[in-house]
Protein backbone atom coordinates (compact mmCIF):
# COMPACT_ATOMS: atom_id res chain seq x y z
CA UNK A 1 0.00 0.00 0.00
CA UNK A 2 2.92 2.48 0.96
CA UNK A 3 4.09 2.35 -2.66
CA UNK A 4 1.66 4.52 -4.05
CA UNK A 5 2.79 7.05 -2.10
CA UNK A 6 6.43 6.72 -3.17
CA UNK A 7 8.15 8.23 -6.14
CA UNK A 8 10.39 6.10 -8.77
CA UNK A 9 12.39 9.27 -8.69
CA UNK A 10 13.02 12.76 -6.71
CA UNK A 11 14.64 15.22 -8.46
CA UNK A 12 15.17 18.86 -7.15
CA UNK A 13 12.87 20.16 -9.95
CA UNK A 14 12.22 20.11 -13.76
CA UNK A 15 15.76 21.34 -14.83
CA UNK A 16 17.22 18.25 -13.82
CA UNK A 17 15.55 16.22 -16.61
CA UNK A 18 17.67 16.41 -19.58
CA UNK A 19 18.87 14.19 -22.33
CA UNK A 20 20.58 11.70 -20.43
CA UNK A 21 17.79 11.43 -17.67
CA UNK A 22 15.37 10.93 -20.59
CA UNK A 23 17.29 8.06 -22.38
CA UNK A 24 18.46 6.14 -19.30
CA UNK A 25 14.69 5.30 -18.47
CA UNK A 26 13.51 4.66 -21.84
CA UNK A 27 10.87 7.98 -21.34
CA UNK A 28 9.66 10.07 -24.68
CA UNK A 29 6.73 11.65 -22.97
CA UNK A 30 6.06 13.82 -19.54
CA UNK A 31 2.26 14.36 -17.59
CA UNK A 32 3.34 17.58 -16.09
CA UNK A 33 1.69 18.77 -13.05
CA UNK A 34 1.51 22.78 -13.28
CA UNK A 35 1.58 24.30 -10.05
CA UNK A 36 4.82 24.69 -8.29
CA UNK A 37 6.32 22.58 -10.86
CA UNK A 38 6.27 24.65 -14.20
CA UNK A 39 4.97 27.59 -12.12
CA UNK A 40 4.76 29.07 -8.32
CA UNK A 41 1.15 27.89 -6.86
CA UNK A 42 -0.95 30.61 -8.53
CA UNK A 43 0.84 32.40 -10.65
CA UNK A 44 0.06 33.55 -13.82
CA UNK A 45 3.68 33.27 -15.44
CA UNK A 46 5.84 30.17 -15.74
CA UNK A 47 9.03 29.79 -13.39
CA UNK A 48 12.30 31.74 -14.72
CA UNK A 49 13.93 28.91 -17.41
CA UNK A 50 11.02 27.03 -17.74
CA UNK A 51 10.14 28.06 -21.36
CA UNK A 52 13.53 27.37 -22.45
CA UNK A 53 13.43 24.04 -20.86
CA UNK A 54 10.05 23.40 -22.70
CA UNK A 55 12.18 24.38 -25.86
CA UNK A 56 14.97 21.66 -25.00
CA UNK A 57 12.62 19.01 -24.58
CA UNK A 58 10.66 19.44 -27.55
CA UNK A 59 14.11 19.68 -29.21
CA UNK A 60 14.26 16.19 -28.13
CA UNK A 61 11.33 15.22 -29.46
CA UNK A 62 9.69 14.64 -26.24
CA UNK A 63 5.64 14.69 -25.97
CA UNK A 64 4.36 16.61 -22.98
CA UNK A 65 1.25 18.06 -21.53
CA UNK A 66 -0.06 19.29 -18.57
CA UNK A 67 -2.43 17.91 -16.24
CA UNK A 68 -3.72 20.03 -13.19
CA UNK A 69 -6.21 19.52 -10.62
CA UNK A 70 -6.82 23.01 -11.23
CA UNK A 71 -10.07 24.05 -13.20
CA UNK A 72 -9.21 25.49 -16.80
CA UNK A 73 -9.89 29.04 -16.36
CA UNK A 74 -6.29 28.96 -14.21
CA UNK A 75 -4.40 26.38 -16.43
CA UNK A 76 -5.57 27.34 -19.84
CA UNK A 77 -3.80 30.90 -20.44
CA UNK A 78 -0.49 29.49 -18.76
CA UNK A 79 -0.62 26.06 -20.90
CA UNK A 80 -1.30 28.44 -23.59
CA UNK A 81 1.79 30.79 -23.46
CA UNK A 82 3.94 27.53 -22.91
CA UNK A 83 2.52 25.93 -26.26
CA UNK A 84 1.42 22.81 -24.14
CA UNK A 85 -2.14 20.87 -24.40
CA UNK A 86 -4.08 20.31 -21.46
CA UNK A 87 -6.31 18.49 -19.24
CA UNK A 88 -7.64 20.49 -16.10
CA UNK A 89 -9.93 19.10 -13.33
CA UNK A 90 -7.07 15.97 -13.91
CA UNK A 91 -8.76 14.47 -10.34
CA UNK A 92 -5.71 13.39 -9.05
CA UNK A 93 -5.12 10.76 -7.74
CA UNK A 94 -7.71 9.71 -9.42
CA UNK A 95 -6.55 7.93 -13.04
CA UNK A 96 -9.10 9.92 -15.43
CA UNK A 97 -6.88 12.60 -16.48
CA UNK A 98 -3.51 10.58 -16.10
CA UNK A 99 -4.56 8.11 -18.61
CA UNK A 100 -6.83 10.01 -20.70
CA UNK A 101 -3.10 12.49 -21.32
CA UNK A 102 -1.27 9.19 -22.08
CA UNK A 103 -3.96 8.14 -24.67
CA UNK A 104 -3.56 11.91 -25.99
CA UNK A 105 0.47 10.95 -26.15
CA UNK A 106 0.12 8.10 -27.98
CA UNK A 107 2.88 6.36 -25.87
CA UNK A 108 2.82 3.33 -23.66
CA UNK A 109 2.64 3.73 -20.56
CA UNK A 110 6.41 2.70 -19.86
CA UNK A 111 8.02 5.57 -21.96
CA UNK A 112 6.48 8.15 -19.89
CA UNK A 113 6.78 9.84 -16.66
CA UNK A 114 4.06 11.97 -14.40
CA UNK A 115 5.74 14.83 -13.07
CA UNK A 116 4.98 17.01 -9.84
CA UNK A 117 5.16 18.31 -6.32
CA UNK A 118 2.52 16.69 -4.72
CA UNK A 119 2.53 12.91 -3.45
CA UNK A 120 -1.07 12.61 -2.62
CA UNK A 121 -2.44 13.67 -6.36
CA UNK A 122 1.10 13.65 -8.86
CA UNK A 123 2.92 10.57 -7.21
CA UNK A 124 -0.03 8.60 -6.02
CA UNK A 125 -2.20 9.03 -9.24
CA UNK A 126 1.54 8.22 -11.36
CA UNK A 127 1.62 4.64 -9.22
CA UNK A 128 -2.19 4.20 -9.39
CA UNK A 129 -1.74 4.35 -13.77
CA UNK A 130 1.29 2.37 -13.88
CA UNK A 131 3.53 5.72 -15.25
CA UNK A 132 7.12 6.00 -13.84
CA UNK A 133 6.46 8.99 -11.61
CA UNK A 134 9.09 11.81 -10.58
CA UNK A 135 8.53 13.65 -7.37
CA UNK A 136 9.78 17.41 -7.82
CA UNK A 137 10.66 20.06 -5.03
CA UNK A 138 8.26 23.34 -4.84
CA UNK A 139 9.73 26.13 -6.40
CA UNK A 140 8.64 27.61 -2.97
CA UNK A 141 7.19 26.12 0.28
CA UNK A 142 3.69 27.52 0.76
CA UNK A 143 3.06 29.23 3.39
CA UNK A 144 -0.95 28.83 3.61
CA UNK A 145 -2.05 26.21 6.87
CA UNK A 146 -3.37 23.71 3.89
CA UNK A 147 -0.02 23.49 2.44
CA UNK A 148 1.60 23.27 5.71
CA UNK A 149 -0.65 20.31 6.54
CA UNK A 150 -0.32 18.21 3.56
CA UNK A 151 3.47 18.23 3.42
CA UNK A 152 3.52 17.63 7.06
CA UNK A 153 1.10 14.48 6.30
CA UNK A 154 3.04 13.66 2.91
CA UNK A 155 6.51 13.32 5.25
CA UNK A 156 4.30 10.43 7.28
CA UNK A 157 5.30 8.42 3.66
CA UNK A 158 7.64 9.63 2.04
CA UNK A 159 10.86 11.23 4.38
CA UNK A 160 12.28 13.88 2.30
CA UNK A 161 16.18 12.61 2.51
CA UNK A 162 17.82 15.31 0.92
CA UNK A 163 20.96 13.09 0.57
CA UNK A 164 18.98 10.59 -1.60
CA UNK A 165 17.69 13.42 -4.16
CA UNK A 166 18.34 13.12 -7.90
CA UNK A 167 18.21 9.50 -7.46
CA UNK A 168 16.03 6.41 -8.30
CA UNK A 169 14.16 5.49 -4.97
Amino acid sequence: MFFLFKPNIWIQNIFAINEEFLNKRGIEGLILDLDNTLSMHGSPAAEAGVPEWLSIMRGLDVKMMIVSNNNAKRVAPLAGELGLDFISFGCKPLTFGINKAAKKLGLPKKNLAVVGDQIFTDVMGGNLSGITTVLVEPFYLESGKLFRFKRKIESAFFKRDFSRMNKDL
